[in-house]
């Protein structure tokens, strides 16, 4: 908790992310309400006593009225549209998201003229479930929360945008949108990726093979068992970055084959996976300090920090 006056928050689409967002902003202390273009998952929110309806212009009204944080959460695909009533019925908000990729929504909201008052972003949590029921307060305990700082983004809705990401109980890693794009094409579309592919060749193995998966089988299908339209929709807009990933594993993946082939030998693989999964574990997450948004050459100071690990922790 920042310990700071909570600002209102409105959220636009309130599945398992935007969902999630707002049942955190509600217990962190926010006013905080939504929009779902689905009446019934709308309904389901407000059976659970959330503020959510399905009346866009009504809930974006609201949100020009209180100044609100607008967040975004809905799909890739939907962006356009839910930009366009933005646009139209509270242009001076600040603006943030909790799309997957963020060069696209960069781009979306620069033809939209909404640029002045975005902020990327983007918590790197998630289930393989999805909708309204599947929403927690607790999603983003712990989490990292990519908040982008690209060239022309303001202090104050990037301060908005990050101790809301704070309170609901996340570090704030400070990124590029074109870096975070290049670095969750590996850590998190490309896992989907290899999912999918080993979820295929555990079926082509038919019954036996299927009964006899284990732990390993199971855990490195589990985001296959998201829905298939979800899926398209976090790693299709990061195409051109998950092709370049794509192709380094490939390639990785024709060595250990034809090591394999002539040698009867899987060590070099073997050792550097080890090698990284342990860099992983290892990895420790610096406190980024005496950077305060607004400060001379803020912006590069914390991209390049985040590029070094760096997280926020406080803004203070």
């Amino acid at each position: 908790m920042t310990g700071d006056p909570k600002a209102a928050v409105c959220v636009l689409g309130t599945g398992l992310i935007g969902g999630s967002v707002l049942r955190a902003a509600a217990a962190a202390g926010y006013e905080a309400w939504g929009y779902n273009r689905s009446e019934p998952g709308a309904a389901a929110a407000r059976a659970d006593g959330f503020d959510v309806i399905s009346d866009a212009e009504a809930v974006l009204r609201r949100a020009g009225d209180r100044d609100a944080l607008i967040v975004i959460g809905v799909p890739m695909p939907a962006l356009d549209a839910v930009l366009s009533d933005v646009q139209l019925f509270a242009p001076d908000c600040a603006l943030t998201d909790v799309i997957s990729v963020k060069g696209p929504v960069r781009e979306a909201v620069h033809r939209h003229e909404l640029s002045a008052r975005f902020v990327g972003g983007h918590p790197m949590a998630g289930t393989s479930e999805s909708g309204w029921a599947a929403s927690t307060p607790d999603l983003f305990k712990g989490a990292s929360w990519a908040v982008s700082v690209d060239p022309g983004v303001h202090a104050d809705p990037w301060r908005r945008v990050a101790e809301l990401a704070l309170d609901c109980g996340s570090v704030v890693v400070p990124v590029l949108s074109e870096e975070h794009d290049s670095a969750v094409a590996r850590i998190s579309h490309l896992p989907h990726v290899l999912a999918e592919a080993l979820a295929i060749q555990g079926a082509n193995g038919g019954p036996l093979a299927l009964g006899l998966a284990a732990g390993s089988f199971r855990d490195g299908t589990r985001v296959a068992a998201t829905a298939p339209e979800l899926v398209r929709a976090i790693c299709e807009p990061n195409a051109t970055a998950l092709v370049d990933v794509l192709d380094d594993t490939l390639r990785l993946l024709t060595a250990a084959r034809d090591a394999l082939r002539d040698t009867d030998s899987l060590a070099e693989l073997t050792t550097a996976g080890h090698d990284a999964r342990t860099d992983y574990e290892d990895a420790v997450r610096e406190q980024i300090t005496g950077i305060a948004p607004g400060d001379h050459d803020w912006l590069a100071r914390l991209a390049a920090a985040g590029r070094n690990g760096g997280v926020l922790t406080s803004l203070g």
